[in-house]
């Protein structure tokens, strides 16, 4: 119960004015009636107040509740999406095992799976709907592989080249460019740019392309997930959780065109510029670190995202991925993630 307090003053000091009260019909009103009044209404209220709690702890005891409102700030409501099929590898992201790494600095939700099993080995609020900035970039990736060939030409529009954020920077505007540099552009140096390109060459409209992600979001069981946008540049409507980016890595490394796409450290692609050659280098803090066996997936960033990473990495016979988002070291955090479950894994019998 909240703290009453009453202010109050027993003398009136203000200037023009006698002390010990003034003159009436019924005689002088000295301080200490007035002190005696004071004191009878702070007994009325402290009464009152503890009739209202008596009250309320018999409305509790006899089953009445009152309604409660509170006003919660949290991301849109995810969209209602079929159920998994049962065989799917969403499905299968249910069982925990005791891996208990501790880390340090913050994280508002992750997951360390087993990539071909679908194993959980650990969790932080894998179903806790945040948003993924670049990790967006993942289902643009699986789009375009599904619905477009890596040879095709892609023509590079003005709002390809009117980007913010991360980008490629040297597409050449109206002009036509392999398909393949820009998924490398995409997914190494997380170009927005190429994001665009792709989308419109795509879908026709980058509307239309990010319809196409929710469908193949839609199409792979995801629960928690809604794209807004192809880049994630921006972050209202763009959102998923660690569950759901789990099942999308899965789908990234099952499909060989982009398991090599962004296992990839760095890269020197033809492509019609001066020079006649694209370079390009993976942000991936495990994959520059050369953490053993690393081999995907990708990074993202913005203020309201926070550092985000979707990392796989093989070690022994084992292959391990790990979803941060928020994270307040996605480098330590992973590596630690990934070195709990490789340890427990061999450790395990059989």
């Amino acid at each position: 119960m909240s703290e009453l307090r009453v202010l109050y003053s027993t003398r009136d000091n203000r200037p023009g004015r006698r002390r010990g009260g003034r003159r009436g019909r019924g005689g002088w009103r000295r301080p200490a009636r007035r002190r005696h009044l004071i004191r009878r209404a702070v007994a009325v209220i402290v009464l009152a107040v503890a009739a209202l709690v008596l009250i309320s702890l018999f409305d509790t005891s006899s089953g009445h509740h009152h309604r409660r409102i509170a006003v919660v700030t949290k991301p849109a409501r995810p969209v209602r999406r079929k159920p998994p099929d049962p065989t799917s590898m969403y499905a299968r992201l249910r069982d925990r095992a005791q891996v208990s790494p501790r880390l340090k600095l913050g994280l508002r939700a992750g997951l360390l799976f087993d990539v071909n099993s679908g194993r959980v080995l650990w969790a932080h609020d894998p179903s806790r709907p945040l948003p993924i900035a670049s990790l967006t970039k993942m289902m643009t990736a699986l789009v375009v592989a599904t619905h477009s060939n890596a040879r095709a030409e892609v023509l590079i529009t003005r709002q390809a080249t009117d980007f913010s954020g991360s980008g490629v920077g040297l597409l050449p505007r109206g002009r036509r460019v392999p398909e393949l540099p820009l998924l490398y552009g995409l997914m190494l140096p997380s170009g927005n740019d190429a994001a665009m390109a792709l989308a419109q060459h795509v879908g026709g409209t980058a509307v239309h392309f990010v319809r196409l992600m929710n469908a193949q979001a839609n199409k792979l069981g995801l629960s928690c997930t809604h794209f807004s946008n192809a880049s994630g540049i921006s972050d209202r409507g763009n959102y998923s959780c660690p569950r759901d980016l789990a099942v999308l890595a899965h789908a990234i490394v099952k499909q060989p065109l982009l398991r090599r796409v962004v296992s990839t450290r760095s890269a020197i692609l033809r492509f019609p510029i001066k020079g006649g050659k694209l370079y390009l280098y993976n942000n991936n803090p495990l994959l520059m670190a050369r953490y053993r066996g690393a081999d995907g997936v990708k990074t993202g960033f913005t203020s309201a995202a926070g550092l985000c990473l979707v990392a796989t990495a093989r070690q022994d016979g084992h292959w391990l991925g790990v979803v941060l988002l928020h994270s307040g070291n996605w480098l330590t955090q992973a590596e630690t993630l990934l070195n709990a479950g490789f340890h427990a894994l061999r450790r395990a019998p059989g």
